[in-house]
């Protein structure tokens, strides 16, 4: 292996790639990895020893802090590849902003601007192979950051790792999604950590959903802590309603990621012309729409999925089916932002990032 010094990143080179190996046709949401991963370390107070290397496994202290305290945050962004070979990202100063704030929400140190995107554009382009054009083909982005000091002390750790893994993937979820209104479980609670990307988020979810699975449902629509009236996002994803030709979506707070494909459908939205309100919305209020048939149409916005329709949703054991649409809102503003993604329309926000 080769040892390449670029201006901050080392990069340490692979003998054989393994691309040839992977199924690009039938491939598992995140099952799969590149041929590279980047890794740089917080020690003595700074950030250092930032290295692109074959992507294999750690060597970590079963003491590490992450382990025991859950000082763990993460992203998800993307990676596409136009029909002239160009590779863009979409709206990745969004993503970098995020994980800054995640991480000082868990008392993790904040990355720098520069090294951030100077792993992205070196890695991105030494497994470039790894993306594939075509609409719904990308290379899923995983930065992460964990905390490695060795001790269990209930303390914040003095050291961590920050790494970017890349992994390719087509679409997220092959068909609409049904879902129930949570009863009892709560995603986030005020003053928590629902607004950021922290690892535990995600696991505190894992047995309420397996719940709904069990009952034929994919996902959960998460209700309020308190009250358990308001709505507030699809599983793992943010959420809007159509009532009539209104868009409903839940306004940002401490509960609530702050979306960037949320963002993204707000702006689009925005620019058509079409009414959309940003307020807390009440589960009554949706049950009514469905019984008077008012209600068009429920979909989620996320990086992995970018939009998935809800065909079905449940509550307190009823039914409810959401009228079937081939050109609704969900079908449009998922081809718009996928033909800005993929460099197939023009981008007036800016949103594109072209990798060089």
């Amino acid at each position: 292996m080769d040892l390449i010094t670029h201006q901050n990143i080392s990069v340490l080179k692979i003998i054989n790639s393994k691309i040839n190996e992977v199924d690009f046709n039938n491939l598992a949401f995140g099952n799969v990895f590149s041929d590279y991963m980047f890794e740089c370390n917080f020690k003595e107070g700074t950030w250092q020893d930032a290295i692109i290397k074959p992507f294999g496994p750690l060597t970590i202290s079963p003491a590490a802090k992450v382990f025991h305290y859950g000082q763990a945050v993460f992203e998800g962004m993307k990676a596409y590849k136009d029909e002239n070979g160009t590779i863009w990202l979409f709206r990745p100063e969004e993503n970098f902003i995020r994980i800054n704030k995640s991480s000082k929400r868990l008392a993790i140190p904040e990355f720098p601007r520069e090294l951030f995107f100077e792993a992205l554009q070196t890695l991105l382009n030494l497994d470039k192979e790894w993306i594939k054009t075509g609409l719904g083909n990308s290379l899923y982005i995983r930065p992460f950051v964990i905390a490695t000091q060795s001790g269990v002390s209930a303390s914040p750790s003095d050291e961590y790792k920050f790494m970017i893994l890349l992994s390719p993937a087509q679409s997220y979820y092959s068909s609409d999604v049904k879902v129930v209104i949570a009863e009892s479980y709560s995603r986030a609670a005020d003053g928590g950590v629902g607004a950021i990307k922290a690892a535990g988020n995600y696991a505190a979810q894992f047995y309420p959903t397996n719940l709904a699975k069990e009952k034929g449902y994919q996902q959960i629509i998460w209700t309020d802590a308190n009250e358990h009236k308001y709505l507030e996002e699809a599983g793992t994803m943010n959420v809007f309603f159509r009532v009539n030709d209104t868009l409903l979506t839940a306004p940002n707070n401490d509960r609530i990621l702050d979306g960037i494909t949320r963002k993204s459908v707000i702006a689009l939205a925005e620019r058509a012309g079409i009414t959309i309100e940003v307020r807390r919305i009440t589960v009554s209020e949706i049950v009514s729409a469905s019984n008077d048939g008012s209600l068009k149409e429920i979909f989620g916005s996320g990086t992995a999925a970018v939009i998935s329709p809800v065909s079905v949703f449940s509550y307190k054991d009823k039914v409810y089916h959401l009228p079937p649409t081939t050109n609704g809102f969900a079908s449009r503003f998922k081809k718009e932002l996928m033909e800005i993604q993929y460099n197939l329309a023009e981008d007036p926000f800016g949103w594109r990032y072209k990798v060089n």
